[in-house]
């Protein structure tokens, strides 16, 4: 179980020493005058449903989660995509680790004083809405209650087992095609509270990056083509 404190060390070594070479994908295109923005990767014991099945690496307890979240279907940007707690750093935030717990609390009700944060990792641009996001890596200590606090934002709030998202089973590729472009990432497809979501995009490519650093990934089919929601 998570009490024993490796997930947490581990996390905590890959905030301090970063992405290494195990950097995440990035989108085609380049960033011109990004705007910051920050997300939370916030992990731990969170609720009292583990994940059925053992992960491969001895570090992955069954009960170790991440926080994500549904974004509505009604945004412009990002419509529908499953991401972590975040969003741009605002004149008011000290830096992106306030700003991360900021959007946090504001997109999930969670308590930012249970939250521990570890590290953060070297931002990450994401092309296609011209932002360079800083990963905040966080450890909930102190869990509290999640909710979606606005619907106009999220249309859902949930934790998964890491272990669940490690899953040969549950992994896969999507194809974006774009401007004459094709750019082919990583997806876990996972269930939270009854419901199937597919993840993918950039909340993916961190999700990946982050799991081969940490020599957690299982040897998945890179050639499975998994289909983008409509």
């Amino acid at each position: 179980m998570t009490h024993d404190g490796s997930a947490r060390a581990a996390l905590a070594a890959v905030a301090a020493s970063g992405w290494g070479n195990a950097g995440p994908l990035v989108e085609p295109g380049g960033t011109t005058s990004p705007r910051r923005a920050a997300v939370l990767m916030l992990f731990g014991a969170l609720d009292h449903t583990p994940s059925d099945r053992p992960a491969a690496a001895p570090g992955v307890p069954r009960d170790l989660d991440v926080l994500l979240l549904a974004r509505a279907t009604t945004l412009r940007a990002h419509a529908g995509e499953v991401a972590f707690p975040g969003g741009r750093i605002d004149p008011g935030d000290a830096d992106a680790v306030a700003a991360a717990l900021r959007e946090a609390q504001e997109e999930t009700g969670l308590d930012p004083a249970g939250v521990e944060v570890l590290g953060t990792l070297p931002a990450v641009p994401l092309a296609f809405s011209n932002h360079l996001v800083r990963p905040v890596i966080g450890w909930w200590r102190d869990p509290s209650p999640i909710r979606v606090v606005d619907e106009h934002e999220s249309a859902a709030v949930f934790r998964v087992p890491v272990a669940d998202l490690l899953d040969p089973a549950n992994r896969g590729v999507t194809v974006l095609r774009r401007s004459g472009q094709e750019w082919r990432g990583p997806a876990f497809t996972v269930e939270a509270d009854g419901d199937e979501h597919l993840v993918w995009g950039f909340t993916a490519m961190l999700l990946d990056a982050l799991f081969d650093r940490l020599g957690w990934t299982e040897p998945w089919d890179r050639s499975l083509e998994v289909p983008l929601p409509d």
